[in-house]
């Protein structure tokens, strides 16, 4: 089964690191967010990817035609040019990269990426700037026990700001950063049948829009509810919560 990622956004709530490289580029520990994403479905299984590109998708590009060098030591022959590569750990990915326009909406990108999905009638789907802790192979349980044309995972949206529990003027207990108790949101991680691929119009038609208001309306959208942890990265102060947690060596996200 292929992983389609969404992955030509531009970040423009995280323009500080965004000017350059497209949003799932931007690095958390050394690697790039993608790379973290892709890490959570590749130890499950699910090890064929098609990255939809769009935004500086260059950058993308050379991070996996380089990657063997990133990642070996090498010996270099500066008269022949000849390069000897040593070591080096790499996953048995296969990647597909798909040029799908630099202002395409997300439903028009999984359009366009149709082309390599032709031999998975059921695929998984995702953005390119959300980590999670997520069952992947329930996630596909769950699908297909239901027989309808889409899952998303609904999630708890993560609290922003610290919680003050009050009695009158008194403050009875504080929460760091809690996430909200109320509410289920879009968390990404879908399992998709092709057919929801008709539901797409054209290059402008968001994945969030019409094809999933036509779902929900048809009663062929079903919520996988994960209750673990899940961070999306929109802005600086994300970032900065990611780093942390990976360089505490307690990322939850980090399954692999």
């Amino acid at each position: 089964m292929k992983t389609l990622l969404l992955a030509g956004g531009l970040g423009t709530r995280l323009a500080e690191e965004t000017s350059t490289v497209p949003k799932p580029m931007v690095e958390i520990g050394g690697y790039p967010l993608l790379w973290h994403i892709m890490n959570v479905y590749g130890c499950q299984g699910f090890d064929e990817f098609v990255v939809a590109l769009g935004y500086r998708g260059e950058v993308v590009k050379d991070f996996f035609l380089n990657f063997h060098e990133r990642s070996s030591e090498m010996t270099v022959n500066l008269a022949t040019g000849e390069r000897t590569r040593h070591g080096g750990r790499a996953p048995a990915w296969t990647v597909h990269l798909v040029d799908t326009g630099a202002s395409t909406q997300t439903g028009g990108r999984i359009r366009r990426a149709r082309h390599r999905l032709e031999d998975s009638p059921t695929f998984l789907m995702t953005y390119g700037d959300g980590v999670a802790d997520i069952d992947l192979k329930a996630l596909v349980s769950f699908h297909r026990a239901h027989g309808k044309l889409a899952t998303v995972t609904a999630v708890r949206p993560p609290g922003r700001f610290g919680s003050l529990h009050l009695e009158s003027d008194r403050v009875t207990a504080f929460a760091e950063k809690p996430q909200t108790g109320e509410g289920w949101i879009n968390g990404g991680f879908f399992v998709l049948e092709r057919g929801v691929l008709d539901l797409i119009d054209g290059d402008q038609t968001p994945w969030e829009g019409a094809p999933m208001e036509t779902l929900a309306a048809r009663g062929e959208l079903m919520a996988f509810r994960h209750e673990g942890f899940w961070q999306p990265m929109d802005t600086l102060r994300d970032k900065q919560l990611l780093e942390g947690l990976w360089d505490s060596g307690k990322a939850p996200w980090r399954v692999w």
